[in-house]
């Protein structure tokens, strides 16, 4: 799995511009052009679920103040923010914690796949970044009924524990409150589409992740 060419989920990609308008590169570039001027403590990077925290109060309320910075795209899998990463994203700022919440969108990738892909990205962060601590949140469950891909996102947390699990520089956070009820069903007050969260679950998955980065922000690095 160490050859980035056997994965696809672990090799660098751009985003293929599908609907033609280029937004996927603007927004990176963007991102690029805006670390320039910043400085950091937090960096939050991902897909949807990271990009659609700036458009609720959770972000103004818990994560402002941590003075985070979101470079979330919607429907990103791990290659494409491997690219990101790779290409200048990380180059100008110097985070204390990059929270990394990505692989649900890798369709079509096996579990050990996606686990190599996120495991490529703390790779490149710590490189890039020597003195970050990356803390990857757990993939959560998706689909109103029991389907392959929960399975699949279940089984990236399990391989993905096991490997930050000997890592000094790295660790997993499970942000899922318990979104599959006791008849394997999610409610669509937690997530209104069966895969991205309402306000509410924003609260119940930031409020202890909140909590989490404001103990490791307190407590001085080792290395």
């Amino acid at each position: 799995m160490s050859a980035g060419e056997s994965n696809p989920a672990a090799t660098p990609t751009p985003c293929e511009d599908t609907q033609g308008d280029g937004r996927w590169m603007s927004l990176h570039n963007r991102f690029v052009s805006d670390s320039k001027d910043k400085e950091p403590d937090v960096l939050f990077v991902g897909d949807s679920l990271v990009q659609l925290m700036h458009q609720f109060g959770v972000w103004r309320e818990l994560f402002s103040p941590l003075h985070a910075l979101n470079f979330g795209v919607g429907g990103d899998a791990t290659q494409h923010v491997l690219w990101r990463l790779c290409n200048g994203e990380l180059d100008n700022i110097s985070p204390k914690v990059v929270v990394l919440w990505v692989g649900t969108n890798n369709h079509g990738h096996t579990a050990e796949q996606i686990c190599g892909g996120i495991m490529a990205i703390v790779q490149v962060i710590k490189n890039k970044l020597p003195h970050a601590h990356t803390l990857v949140l757990g993939v959560l469950p998706r689909g109103k009924l029991p389907n392959p891909l929960r399975e699949r996102n279940a089984q990236v947390n399990k391989l993905v524990q096991e490997a930050v699990s000997s890592l000094l520089h790295a660790s997993f956070f499970d942000v899922d409150p318990g979104f599959v009820h006791s008849d394997g069903s999610i409610s669509h007050q937690d997530m209104y589409d069966y895969l991205h969260l309402t306000p509410q679950a924003y609260q119940a998955v930031c409020q202890p992740l909140h909590a989490h980065l404001k103990s490791m922000l307190d407590t001085p690095a080792e290395n």
